[in-house]
């Protein structure tokens, strides 16, 4: 009696190990990731805005049609990247993921608290080698650093009525991602 029972957990304990380690494993074996499937519409540091969402075409799943999207498939290796996101009337918020679609930071346009959200997206060690009194004159400037040399920027604009959704396209078609000069 007790043999079996020590069987019976011996089999739930490695079947709910097998489970963790498949569901852990899974984001890095996908194909067709966020990032693969902007990899055709969106060159590198560059900010492209996304269509708006229908029942018949998405270019992502899940995409909310009362938002308008841009984003900015970024590659930091040679050099930061400067973004700057003007804000729409209602909410604007920008997300940065990883290549592997791990988020790791976010502000919208209350946080930002001006009419653009603007920062500098750079490594670690990129960040290291500004010059001491480029930090003290960007005391007002927002610097992220990216726990990885390519990932993805995406802006967000709502529009609260489906009339006002051209204004926001426009105002999201303003925003942009490009790299600037080593520090």
């Amino acid at each position: 009696m007790i043999r079996g029972l020590l069987w019976l957990l011996g089999a739930v304990l490695l079947a709910g190990i097998v489970h963790l380690s498949t569901v852990l494993a899974l984001p890095l074996a996908a194909t067709r990731d966020a990032y693969s499937r902007l990899t055709p519409l969106a060159p590198v540091n560059t900010m492209v805005p996304l269509a708006v969402p229908t029942p018949q075409a998405a270019v992502m799943p899940f995409l909310d049609p009362a938002f308008a999207v841009a984003v900015c498939r970024y590659d930091i290796t040679g050099a930061p990247l400067k973004l700057k996101a003007p804000v729409s009337q209602a909410y604007t918020s920008v997300t940065f993921y990883t290549r592997h679609s791990v988020a790791y930071y976010a502000i919208n346009h209350r946080a930002a608290g001006r009419r653009a959200i603007e920062l500098d997206l750079m490594t670690a060690k990129q960040h290291a080698q500004m010059p001491e009194e480029a930090d003290v004159t960007a005391a007002d400037r927002l610097i992220v650093e990216s726990p990885t040399t390519t990932g993805l920027i995406v802006v967000r604009a709502l529009a609260p009525e489906p009339g006002l959704m051209p204004m926001v396209q426009r105002v999201l078609s303003r925003a942009q991602c490009r790299s600037e000069q080593a520090p």
